[in-house]
């Protein structure tokens, strides 16, 4: 496969990222997106093309996961937690 640009690398973690932030659990969500922050940063300094394709392939699988638990999760109905309440800003 040919070597893996910056701008796909970033256009995945981008992806990842929005799909993370829809989950309706507000628990799985901020979970979701720490790991996949925390992925892509551990792995930020991997240079090996063999070893960044293998991690890429690994976040597509994550991602398509991510759909997977997302659409399930929109099935549910969950009461909201006080994190996510809204709450009247002071001005």
């Amino acid at each position: 496969m040919a070597a893996t640009s910056k701008a796909q690398v970033l256009s995945l973690y981008r992806l990842l990222l929005k799909e993370s932030k829809a989950f309706p659990s507000y628990n799985y969500r901020t979970y979701a997106l720490r790991r996949v922050r925390d992925a892509f940063r551990e792995n930020q300094g991997v240079e090996d093309p063999k070893a960044v394709e293998q991690l890429l392939q690994k976040a597509r699988e994550n991602l398509d996961i991510i759909r997977r638990q997302v659409s399930i999760g929109k099935m549910y109905a969950a009461q909201r937690t006080v994190v996510e309440s809204t709450q009247k800003k002071f001005v």
